[in-house]
C-alpha cells in the first residue's frame, strides 16, 4: 500500500479513486496536491473519476482501486474496510462554513442549531467524528 503521496505514481498502484475536481471539493484539494508535488502527470492516467467522496470511499472499501483521496472523517465511518495511507498536504485548510439563511421560515431554530454547533458539546460531536476546531 502507499505510504506517501509520491507512491502514487509507482507500478504497485493501477487504480486511484479521485473526486472529478470540476465539481468534487476533495478531488479539487487531491489535484492541487498532485500538482504541487508534481505528480499530476504520473497519476493523471491511474485515476477513475467518482461523482463524490463517499462513491471513492466505497470503491476503496470493496477493494476495487488501489487507493482512494478521501477525508479523514469519511474513512474514519468505515474504520474495519479502510486503512488510512497517509495524510495529504493541501493548500491552505479546509472548512465547512455555517451560516443561518436570510431568509430562513425558521430563524429561531436555525440560530439555536448554530448555536449548538457552536458550544462545547457541539464541537465535542465533531471532535468525536474527526472534524478539528474551526
Amino acid at each position: 500500500p502507499p505510504r506517501a503521496l509520491a507512491d502514487l505514481a509507482g507500478a504497485g498502484v493501477q487504480r486511484i479513486a479521485l473526486g472529478n475536481p470540476d465539481s468534487v471539493p476533495v478531488g479539487r484539494y487531491a489535484q492541487g496536491a498532485l500538482q504541487a508535488a508534481k505528480l499530476w502527470p504520473a497519476v493523471q492516467g491511474k485515476v477513475i473519476s467518482t461523482q463524490n467522496v463517499r462513491q471513492s470511499l466505497d470503491y476503496v472499501a470493496r477493494g476495487e482501486v488501489d487507493a482512494g483521496f478521501v477525508y479523514a472523517t469519511d474513512a474514519q465511518a468505515m474504520p474495519d474496510r479502510v486503512r488510512r495511507a497517509f495524510e495529504v498536504p493541501v493548500a491552505g485548510r479546509i472548512a465547512y462554513p455555517l451560516a443561518v439563511v436570510q431568509a430562513s421560515t425558521q430563524p429561531v431554530e436555525a440560530r439555536r442549531f448554530a448555536a449548538f454547533v457552536r458550544s462545547a458539546q457541539g464541537q465535542a460531536i465533531l471532535h468525536k467524528h474527526g472534524f478539528g476546531k474551526p
